[in-house]
């Protein structure tokens, strides 16, 4: 609607329009822009082609807002709705989305190519570790000088570690060659950390 109303002495007054405060590209009330538009109303029922000002009175006469939900259609689609309550609904869904969402928390142990029996031993223990607190683990071998011309010796570690790890872990990235490592990550297999419950002695018969 044009922002001008008549009043009751004949004088024309500036009628003042509510401003929303937006965040994004969507265009509502007097900052659309095409001359006309597809009606959805409130309820969601298609209300045909109508002028744009036509809408925008439509909308004013429900206290409500004109909002252009398809600006590339021919012509746009618009929607008649409480355009702040809408936002602040959909701020409270993505609020939750992100509070549901779990967040998978990604740690990292190097290991050498030549790595010794009691230095693997221990940083297998700690991949382990990060494993059973449900943490991805990436695996990084770092070559070093000459080491880049064996890259077959860190492949070794890695399908040791991957083979030792089979019950806990899944290798969700296989081993690759980035610059001067070689990375995989490792997943935790879901229930493998699990107590398993002691067998009875009926059970054990």
């Amino acid at each position: 609607m044009d922002p001008v109303a008549v009043h009751s002495t004949g004088f024309r007054v500036l009628k003042e329009v509510p401003k929303i405060a937006k965040h994004d590209d969507t265009r509502i009330n007097d900052e659309i822009t095409a001359t006309r538009c597809r009606l959805i109303g409130v309820d969601g029922s298609q209300l045909g082609l109508f002028d744009i000002r036509d809408a925008q009175r439509i909308a004013d006469e429900q206290n409500l807002d004109l909002v252009e939900i398809a600006p590339n259609a021919d012509p746009p689609v618009c929607r008649v709705m409480d355009y702040g309550k809408y936002k602040y609904q959909q701020a409270i869904k993505a609020k939750a989305a992100r509070k549901n969402q779990s967040r998978v928390e990604v740690k990292e142990m190097k290991f050498r190519p030549k790595i010794d029996v009691g230095d693997y031993e221990t940083k297998k223990g700690h991949v382990l570790r990060f494993l059973k607190k449900g943490a991805r683990v990436k695996i990084t071998i770092m070559f070093r000088g000459r080491e880049m011309a064996h890259p077959e010796q860190g492949l070794n570690v890695l399908e040791r570690l991957a083979e030792d790890l089979k019950p806990y872990a899944t290798v969700e990235s296989q081993p690759k060659l980035e610059g001067r490592n070689m990375l995989m990550l490792l997943a935790p297999i879901k229930g493998a950390f699990d107590e398993k419950p002691e067998k009875s002695e009926s059970d054990k018969k």
